[in-house]
């Protein structure tokens, strides 16, 4: 089901990663942690454009922006029909023994998948982190920990190692503002249906409403989610996302000093971002494969908690070079390139160093989606000022259902692909020619 061709590969580094690892746990202990405060990065999610950024590749620990990554998993398992929404998952003794933030179920107790996905989105809830995490590897969190790690390697996360499902304190786990916003961005993505769970602002569970941590559902217009974290060694984060204009921005403030000031901080950001907006867009940079009134509440601990490699310049999903080059090729030839209609949905397929791989790339997406050798297609050569010389593959002319629909079957076949809407359509090919 996996959406793009891996290229970090386990076996082999497992003592380098190890060291690794326990130098920059130690790195973190022994203060570095402290220059990843104030970290932020916002990307335009529809191009991958980084607008700002400001110690994005910082080392800090993710609190409950962690639980992202527990919901991508779990996401991806609904979605292979591992779990049902309406399929109960059980708490054992160690999930509900859990800090606060927590529901407070009891051992023995139950809770459906979509009350876990509520209950996370909302809440925080590190009870119910850890049950989802047992309920997907078997009843060990640790072993989910490990899952989660490498699918945040495959993601593009290459500073990122997670330890537990929830994000509460460990010197080990760690991650940057760019990893995160990697994975936020990943999770608008790859699952669209289910991304709109970020945007609830409560949550009824046995009686009790549970309001959302994330203040700024209320108080930023355009916000639509995703996740607020803190403990006392990362401050206070929020990975968020906002539209307006039809332009979406997806943003990670980390370090704040308290939520007030997060909040205040990633507001200023994002009302700088859309109001900025560049008539000609900056070329993407592509990725190397080598490589508002808020209470302070604490989300991952009660009073207070890698591979080498530097992570991508932007979501290397949308702009894979040599990774795309290595899928496998469909043997039907290429399509025609045509202009198609730029005032309807566009798929793109990825950004290439060559031509040729972009055209092959087309005819690929072509042979596996319904109608699809009947739809435009559409290379976006280089921008005169484009450093890495990227050629965007896209199939264009679909209705917004269909190009959703479509995407969504190609990454069932590993196939990278994202959805572009008409607006962004245009201002990329006007920004190419």
């Amino acid at each position: 089901m996996k959406r793009f061709t891996q290229w970090w590969r386990p076996a082999g580094v497992g003592a380098a990663k190890l060291a690794t690892a326990a130098a920059l746990a130690t790195a973190l202990m022994c203060g570095t942690a402290s220059a990843a405060k104030n970290a932020s990065i916002v990307i335009d999610a529809e191009t991958g454009r980084i607008v700002e950024e400001h110690n994005a590749d910082a080392l800090n620990y993710p609190a409950s922006l962690t639980k992202m990554m527990t919901l991508y998993l779990t996401f991806e398992a609904l979605e292979s029909g591992k779990f049902s929404l309406d399929q109960k998952i059980p708490i054992s003794a160690h999930a509900a023994s859990r800090a606060p933030s927590k529901l407070g179920l009891e051992p023995g107790d139950s809770i459906t998948v979509r009350e876990a996905i509520l209950a996370l989105v909302t809440k925080s809830a590190n009870d119910v982190a850890c049950a989802l995490a047992e309920a997907l590897s078997g009843g060990s969190e640790t072993a989910f920990a490990e899952k989660m790690t490498l699918k945040a390697h495959k993601l593009g996360m290459s500073n990122t190692i997670f330890r537990n499902a929830s994000g509460l304190p460990d010197p080990a786990q760690h991650t940057t503002a760019r990893d995160l916003a990697t994975l936020a961005l990943s999770l608008y993505r790859d699952f669209p249906d289910e991304y709109r769970y970020f945007g609830t602002r409560e949550f009824h569970f046995r009686g009790a409403v549970i309001p959302t941590h994330n203040h700024l559902m209320k108080a930023f217009e355009g916000m639509d989610g995703i996740k607020t974290g803190f403990t006392n060694a990362s401050g206070f984060n929020l990975a968020a996302s906002a539209v307006r204009d039809n332009r979406r921005l997806v943003a990670v403030v980390m370090g704040g000093e308290s939520a007030r000031s997060r909040d205040r901080h990633m507001a200023e950001l994002l009302n700088a971002a859309f109001a900025n907006r560049p008539d000609r867009l900056t070329p993407t940079m592509v990725a190397s494969t080598s490589a508002a009134a808020a209470s302070d509440e604490d989300d991952d601990e009660p009073g207070g908690t890698t591979v080498a490699g530097r992570a991508a310049k932007v979501v290397s999903a949308l702009s894979p070079i040599r990774r795309a080059e290595a899928a496998p090729v469909a043997a039907a030839a290429a399509p025609r390139r045509a202009a198609g209609d730029t005032r309807r949905w566009a798929i793109q397929l990825g950004a290439f160093s060559k031509q040729a791989a972009a055209e092959k790339a087309i005819a690929t997406a072509a042979a596996k989606v319904p109608h699809g050798r009947s739809k435009g297609a559409q290379i976006l050569k280089p921008a005169k000022t484009d450093k890495e010389h990227a050629f965007r593959a896209r199939l264009v002319n679909f209705g917004e259902k269909e190009a959703r629909d479509a995407c969504r079957l190609l990454r069932k076949k590993h196939l990278q692909c994202a959805v572009i809407p008409p607006s962004a359509s245009v201002q990329l090919a006007s920004a190419t020619r």
